[in-house]
């Protein structure tokens, strides 16, 4: 079983959102998806100050296997990005819910967070991946 924080709210398409005390969400993705994706080698982000639209691309993150497009799960500016993903993308791998996150946004709207995935539901979708 894949590890899936319950301080997390998730996409089915394997992205993470955690809401942080200064009201900016942090976004990576899920330990299901850095298994299923194997060694990441390469990560591409968005722009600091760019606007992202939930459910639309809002970055790429690349392994030995494949390369995925990364969702943005909420809508919202982009206020951070991870820049040390730049030179140590295995990061993503090793601590995909802390040291491995892509960017941090400024939400529009807050109660976006509410519609996405808890952690209960996310395993359910893993679950339904894995078999």
């Amino acid at each position: 079983m894949s590890d899936i924080p319950t301080d997390c709210k998730y996409v089915a398409t394997h992205e993470w959102a955690r809401l942080e005390e200064d009201g900016t969400v942090s976004v990576g993705i899920s330990d299901f998806a850095q298994n299923s994706l194997g060694d990441v080698v390469y990560v591409e982000l968005p722009e600091q100050g760019q606007d992202v639209v939930a459910g639309d691309e809002a970055g790429v993150v690349e392994s030995v296997k494949a390369a995925s497009d990364i969702y943005a799960p909420v809508s919202g500016t982009v206020v951070a990005i991870n820049d040390s993903l730049e030179d140590e993308p295995e990061k993503v791998n090793q601590d995909p819910y802390g040291d491995g996150w892509f960017f941090k946004l400024k939400p529009n709207d807050e109660a976006e967070l509410a519609e996405l995935l808890d952690a209960e539901a996310y395993q359910e979708v893993c679950d339904a991946e894995e078999h």
